[in-house]
């Protein structure tokens, strides 16, 4: 069975470099940092949900617990399970739209130690609504992460959390991927835009 994820270019060959914990690498090529809080960033069929279920893989496959808080109750278990993520290694949070309780939950988790990643999944949340976040709420999750060692991505349409994050993953589609008349993917591209060095990358999101 071919990766969910498979890298097609490499624009920049230089990866960022990283103090402290190891950082969780992904198929693409890119590093997420632990103890630190990322921003993944796309819109819709963007590839951003394959790099988030990527890195799940990826964490879960290496036998630490993840926690997914999920703010609009997207999350399907069967594409997860189709991803090779491992269910019994992930605490699905739903919020049923509660940005608030989303922020809670997210909290109490990164804190609590015992997770290798956390994931933040406020895509669908009105830009109002997530104006009303006091910009001291990230900074007491980035704080959460720095003390219990956690990688922890906010996931979304928008920058949200801005100077709180150490880096910032954007994604874009590409292009859609056809065999004769049969979908077979999206080309995107993912940029860092808080690192010196990597600019981007292009990756393959496969159907399966």
């Amino acid at each position: 069975m071919p990766p969910a994820l498979a890298l097609a270019k490499t624009f920049s060959a230089t990866a960022p470099s990283t103090h402290g914990p190891a950082p969780i690498s992904t198929s693409i090529g890119i590093d997420v940092p632990r103890a630190a809080l990322t921003e993944l960033i796309g819109g819709v069929s963007s590839g951003r949900t394959g790099v988030m279920l990527a890195l799940l893989r990826q964490v879960t496959g290496q036998g630490e617990f993840c926690a997914l808080v999920d703010v609009q109750d997207t999350f399907d278990p069967v594409t997860a399970a189709a991803a090779e993520i491992e269910l019994g290694r992930l605490l699905w949070v739903r919020c049923g739209g509660n940005v608030d309780h989303a922020l809670k939950a997210a909290d109490l988790l990164v804190r609590a130690g015992g997770f290798g990643l956390v994931v933040l999944d406020i895509s669908g949340a009105s830009a109002t609504t997530m104006r009303r976040i006091p910009v001291a709420s990230w900074f007491r999750l980035r704080h959460g992460a720095e003390h219990s060692g956690a990688a922890l991505v906010v996931t979304g349409e928008r920058i949200e959390a801005g100077s709180c994050a150490k880096l910032q993953l954007g994604v874009s589609r590409k292009e859609i991927l056809w065999s004769a008349k049969l979908l077979r993917g999206i080309r995107s591209i993912a940029e860092l835009t808080k690192w010196r060095g990597r600019e981007g990358v292009c990756f393959d999101s496969r159907s399966r």
